[in-house]
């Protein structure tokens, strides 16, 4: 039997992303993004709220890179799981693994004017490295215009 678990996404960082990394040391970053969705009757607007979790280099690159408000295409796989919470509610999370993340736009301090050079980026890379998260038994993170993708091998 066939199958095809494909997602991609456009929309803007409802938070900055949160990196974190296994024990193992792989990088994993955790954002939301918000996706519009189209006028209803009236012209009212809605979006839906996705959670984004990236992985390896790609993780890396959105923590250094992007913040909240940012435009961003996301490629990747939807993932539902279910936990138990700490008074033994079972719940359920959907969230997008993505394994390709384009940032769309520019900060507008970080465009250069003509005839102006382009001011050098001040934001310090946001890294968390000293928090160690644990991974699930299926092996993901339990966490409520440049392309970066991961590739086998990472």
């Amino acid at each position: 039997m066939a199958s095809l678990n494909r997602v991609i996404l456009i929309g803007r960082l409802t938070r900055d992303p949160e990196l974190r990394y296994t024990p193992g040391g792989s990088a994993v970053a955790n954002f939301g993004i918000a996706v519009d969705r189209r006028p209803g009757p009236q012209g009212e607007r809605e979006a839906d709220f996705v959670n984004i979790v990236t992985w390896n280099k790609v993780a890396e690159s959105c923590a250094n890179h992007v913040t909240k408000g940012r435009l961003v295409a996301v490629e990747g796989r939807l993932q539902i799981r279910s936990y138990q919470t700490q008074d033994g509610q079972r719940r359920q999370v959907a969230e997008v693994i993505a394994n390709n993340v384009q940032f769309l736009d520019w900060p507008r301090e970080a465009q250069a004017k003509p005839g102006e050079a382009a001011p050098k980026e001040s934001a310090k890379p946001k890294r968390e490295t000293e928090e160690e998260i644990s991974l699930d038994d299926s092996g993901f993170a339990e966490l409520g215009g440049e392309e970066v993708s991961e590739t086998k091998g990472d």
